[in-house]
């Protein structure tokens, strides 16, 4: 009696055990698994977004390279005609030359694009 009563308790604690396991095994599976998190949005459609924003509708995109991480750099155009502004995207920011921040707009340029806005060696 006493031996059939022993084995019905190991038995319980081993299912009990076999379930924890199992839901420990569902919640590592869940941790790790993609979240399904959108995409980030392409540079080339972040950039003339935060442009338009920015700079308004009838700004224009003049030149535009890849820097470092997700960063842009380029030119556009406030209006037809008009000289061009200098910019630096971010994902979550964009700067021009003439905002009333050019220490921060140089910083960024020299973090993000180091190249750019310099003049090829041999130019005079």
């Amino acid at each position: 009696m006493r031996g059939a009563f022993s084995d019905r308790r190991r038995t319980t604690a081993l299912i009990a055990a076999a379930g924890v396991l199992a839901l420990c095994a569902g919640g590592v599976w869940l941790a790790t698994r993609p979240t399904g998190a959108p995409a980030p949005e392409p540079a080339d459609a972040r950039v003339m977004r935060q442009i338009q924003v920015q700079a308004g509708h009838a700004a224009e995109l003049r030149y535009s390279e890849p820097g470092q991480r997700r960063a842009v750099c380029g030119y556009i155009g406030r209006r037809a005609g008009v000289p061009a502004t200098a910019f630096v995207s971010i994902p979550n920011r964009i700067l021009f030359s003439d905002d009333p921040l050019p220490t921060e707009f140089r910083e960024m340029r020299q973090r993000y694009c180091p190249g750019f806005l310099i003049a090829p060696s041999g130019a005079r």
